[in-house]
């Protein structure tokens, strides 16, 4: 058999081995020989499992507000750097070097568009 333990546990499989557990303890002559498959050690590692999944749930919650919050700070900053841009462009003009200077193009710099005329032979 193959240790597929790099994958997840479908909640169907966990939710069987919570059903055998509740089963395993309404087996009031269940002794097994190995000390670790006794109703209290598989209990143990059924709490220990739930623990963990709660932790996991409290990260990705964490994880979440932590991108929230990156978000928002991208957003403020990008909308601050436009606002300031405007400024920029309402103090100094379109063709001065301040434009260049936040990564605009300055007036001058702009391509004109060339007129073409209706010619013959194209």
């Amino acid at each position: 058999m193959t240790n597929g333990r790099a994958r997840r546990l479908s909640p169907d499989d966990i939710q069987s081995n919570r059903n055998a557990l509740i089963g395993l303890h309404s087996l009031p002559d269940y002794q097994p020989l190995n000390a670790a498959f006794t109703t209290a050690a598989l209990a143990e590692l059924a709490r220990a499992m739930d623990e963990a999944q709660q932790a996991e749930n409290r990260a990705l919650q964490a994880l979440a507000a932590a991108r929230d919050a990156a978000y928002a700070a991208e957003w403020a900053l990008h909308e601050g750097i436009l606002g300031a841009k405007r400024q920029v462009l309402a103090q100094y003009g379109a063709d001065s070097h301040a434009v260049q200077l936040l990564g605009l193009k300055r007036r001058s710099a702009r391509r004109r568009p060339v007129r073409r005329t209706a010619g013959a032979g194209s």
